[in-house]
């Protein structure tokens, strides 16, 4: 693929809608385009946080482990960023990512990640609108859960 498809597939990706199309290009060039199998983690939870991954084509499941296994927390689409989160917080992966099907990323380093990011703020809030989104549907999740779990009070 070249250089000029990476930048327009950058640019549907909401956190670098706004970014100027040079920088979208130098991005593109400093980033590292990888294919994973249906099966293949990009990443496992624990690992450090070395890099971010923009979904270019295909999809993925956010796990996270449990005494019980792997539970799958969400789903990953194209046009979306996972990983960010380590970087951000300078933790390891706070979960893994597995391929579904032929999936195809784009591996921002974490440097380059971080200059983005102090480059250009409204990117930034971009991420935080994401990542408040993110929560949003984690705390909807968790409060359904727990409803369907309460016990039915005795009489």
């Amino acid at each position: 693929m070249l250089l000029r498809d990476e930048v327009e597939m950058l640019r549907r990706v909401p956190i670098f809608s706004r970014i100027a199309p040079a920088k979208l290009k130098l991005l593109a060039f400093t980033s590292d385009r990888m294919t994973y199998s249906a099966g293949q983690d990009l990443f496992r939870q624990g690992d450090p946080g070395d890099a971010a991954y923009v979904v270019l084509s295909g999809t993925a499941d956010i796990l996270v482990r449990s005494p019980a296994g792997d539970i799958k927390v969400a789903d990953v689409d194209p046009n979306s960023i996972v990983g960010e989160i380590a970087i951000l917080c300078d933790v390891s992966r706070t979960a893994t990512v597995r391929a579904t099907s032929a999936l195809e990323v784009l591996r921002i380093s974490k440097e380059h990640f971080l200059k983005l990011l102090s480059d250009f703020p409204e990117m930034a809030v971009e991420i935080m609108r994401v990542l408040a989104d993110r929560l949003n549907h984690t705390t909807a999740e968790l409060t359904a859960a727990r409803a369907a779990k309460k016990p039915e009070p005795v009489s």
